[in-house]
């Protein structure tokens, strides 16, 4: 298997977490998102959307979405289970995997990306141009406060976001808290459940991968 990687993405930090959690040994080559790299033709044989992480499996696939490398590689090494056992932990881990995509993830990006100057006409990633919208980065900021309240309500009442088990939710999860940075926002000081278990992910030798 080859993986590529951009050390300072969020996208494939949280491939790089699931690889790490099942202690997997994988080929590693980075992809130099600053430098256009994507963007290349070599790069675009591989990828044609232009974005990182993708995952080259030993029959030459290439799995270009997180959820796509997180559901191969489950079922490729079922030990530790990062995806649920029951049908109902599978259900819950890709739930809030989803809301954390769409109301963390997406919102963080519509932020940075509609707000930034380097970003001028690369308001989405890849390899398609498209004009900034600057009242989507005000949008981007409103729905992720609402986020934080979201996690918050939920951490209060669950050690992990899907249950009692740390999964493939947590990790996107907290890649996304930590990369709020980015758009100067982060975890409300007050928001106590949260940031117990924020620091909890952040103990795991995943966290510094």
């Amino acid at each position: 298997m080859i993986f590529y990687d951009c050390s300072t993405a969020p996208s494939p930090r949280r491939a790089r977490m699931f690889i790490a959690e099942k202690g997997i040994e994988v080929e590693t080559q980075q992809v130099d998102l600053r430098g256009d790299a994507h963007r290349q033709p070599d790069f675009l044989t591989i990828n044609p959307h232009g974005t990182v992480p993708v995952l080259v499996t030993d029959d030459g696939t290439a799995l270009t979405e997180n959820i796509a490398i997180a559901g191969f590689l489950e079922a490729a090494f079922p030990e530790t289970p990062l995806m649920g056992v029951t049908p109902e932990e599978k259900g819950r881990v890709l739930m809030w995997n989803a809301i954390c995509e769409f109301h963390a993830g997406m919102a963080i990006a519509e932020a940075l990306r509609n707000s930034t100057p380097a970003l001028k006409g690369r308001a989405l990633p890849g390899a398609v141009n498209y004009e900034q919208i600057p009242a989507l980065a005000e949008r981007g900021i409103l729905r992720l406060g609402r986020f934080f309240d979201t996690l918050e309500e939920r951490l209060s009442k669950s050690a992990y976001l899907a249950g009692d088990s740390f999964s493939m939710a947590d990790i996107t999860g907290f890649v996304f808290c930590d990369f709020a940075r980015i758009v100067k926002q982060g975890i409300p000081e007050g928001n106590t459940a949260s940031h117990a278990w924020f620091d909890t992910i952040k103990a795991r030798p995943s966290a510094s991968f």
